[in-house]
């Protein structure tokens, strides 16, 4: 089963363009990104803002976490599914849960860890057996269960082997 790809060329495309017409430079529109939780913000000043230079560069670095894509994805309302190419799992409607000025979109790495570890063993396959179709070493599937941050295009890879709506991992916290 070939898994798809999650477009990185075409996610930037997108945010770029969405920028432009908005006539926002990339300053601009980390600030409007990161004020998105401006009321969480404030109640967490520890966070790091979002960086109009890292945003800028996003496109020639070709790859992103998770984490930081999901505040990109909300200020463009687009779930991560609206990016995958090749034979895409239907997994129905997917839209990103709503989230207020209190609050940020996460993915919940460790229950795709378990979800993915039941899967795995439902089909009596082994993390090896499960890295050579994922296509990635076991150790960076293994490391989900604790992990903070992923890789984007691995995350959307193993939520499509689950044949899962990325939205079944992705929550509003508000710590």
């Amino acid at each position: 089963m070939a898994l798809p790809v999650f477009d990185f060329a075409a996610f930037t495309t997108a945010l770029n363009a969405r920028r432009q017409q908005d006539d926002l430079g990339w300053y601009d529109l980390a600030d409007q990104v990161w004020d998105q939780s401006a009321a969480l913000n404030a109640r967490r000043p520890q966070d790091h803002p979002m960086c109009g230079g890292a945003i800028g560069r996003l496109a020639t670095r070709g790859e992103t976490s998770c984490q930081y894509a999901l505040f990109l994805l909300r200020w463009l309302d687009r779930a991560p599914e609206d990016f995958l190419t090749g034979e895409v799992c239907d997994v129905g409607t997917v839209r990103l849960p709503r989230a207020g000025t209190d609050s940020r979109l996460r993915w919940d790495l460790p229950g795709v860890h378990a979800a993915m570890n039941d899967q795995r063993q439902a089909r009596e396959m082994t993390w090896a057996d499960l890295a050579d179709v994922i296509g990635c070493t076991p150790s960076r599937l293994t490391n989900l269960r604790s992990a903070k941050q992923a890789d984007l295009a691995l995350v959307m890879r193993v939520t499509q082997w689950l044949q899962r709506p990325s939205t079944d991992f992705i929550r509003a916290v508000d710590w």
